[in-house]
């Protein structure tokens, strides 16, 4: 088995083909986690949670997605050529999406800064309003015992001190999840690890220089994700990506650790079975 832990085939892209992705998804062995990025699409990962048994869902509302006037940024046709930047977060009904079993997770939230207002001031008023919706949907998560899915773009300094400011007291449950494609310093990485998360490996290593991280970060704190349409790895060249090309990023994280395969994939398999209860 392998669980490819961040994953989108609620998307918009996967409209004419979803069933033939998920059915190679179950021949090759492959369990995903299928990500919601707002009401929406988070409800969709429930509905193909409980439709298949190789799916589970999470629930969340993406940064880009959080209601603002402050910005307004082009639509993408993959997630269903959504107006971004227009969603409350509507805690009822995330609370009521999450009575299915099948969900494992709030996720994706986070802080998303690539994208940014041109004045001083409504740009801090742009990062203020996602900082309240990730704290709320920490609370969320806490109040539902879930683990998180963190997204970060231009953003670790506040993620992590948002994270920090979650360390608990005795009375309260503590926030743990992972810190999704990952593409930090091995600096950052090492703060996000002594909080306990986990670093998400997707793709985006053909593009980018982590190995340093993928390198030094212990097997047992690494998951593996496709974030599926997008990230497609080099080797299937202009396909649209799928979970099944999370083989791919196995093998690259095998090469650089100078490792097995089968080691990554058995101790990937096993970190998002302890993080996701699965």
């Amino acid at each position: 088995m392998i669980i490819d832990t961040h994953s989108h085939l609620n998307f918009k892209a996967y409209d004419k083909d979803r069933g033939e992705v998920i059915r190679r998804a179950q021949e090759e062995g492959v369990v995903c986690i299928d990500v919601g990025t707002k009401y929406e699409t988070s409800k969709q990962a429930v509905e193909l949670a409980e439709k298949n048994e190789n799916i589970f869902a999470a629930i969340g509302l993406h940064p880009i997605h959080i209601k603002t006037d402050l910005l307004k940024l082009k639509t993408d046709e993959n997630e269903g050529a959504f107006s971004p930047l227009g969603e409350e977060f509507v805690k009822k009904n995330y609370l009521e999406l999450a009575k299915s079993k099948r969900v494992v997770a709030i996720g994706e939230i986070g802080l998303d800064y690539y994208y940014k207002p041109k004045t001083k001031t409504r740009i801090e008023q742009f990062k203020e309003k996602q900082k309240q919706i990730f704290l709320e949907q920490l609370d969320l998560a806490r109040e539902l015992d879930l683990p998180v899915i963190v997204h970060c773009r231009m953003a670790h300094t506040d993620v992590l001190n948002i994270l920090k400011s979650q360390i608990p007291n005795p009375k309260s449950q503590k926030i743990c999840g992972v810190i999704h494609c990952f593409t930090g310093s091995w600096e950052e990485a090492q703060k996000y690890l002594k909080l306990g998360f986990y670093l998400g490996i997707n793709g985006i290593i053909f593009k980018f220089d982590i190995n340093k991280t993928i390198k030094n970060c212990p097997l047992d704190k690494i998951l593996v994700e496709t974030d599926c349409p997008y990230l497609t790895p080099k080797a299937e060249g202009d396909k649209k990506n799928e979970p099944i090309f999370v083989k791919h990023v196995i093998q690259k994280i095998a090469e650089i650790k100078q490792i097995s395969f089968d080691e990554v994939t058995f101790a990937t398999t096993q970190n998002a079975k302890t993080l996701f209860k699965t």
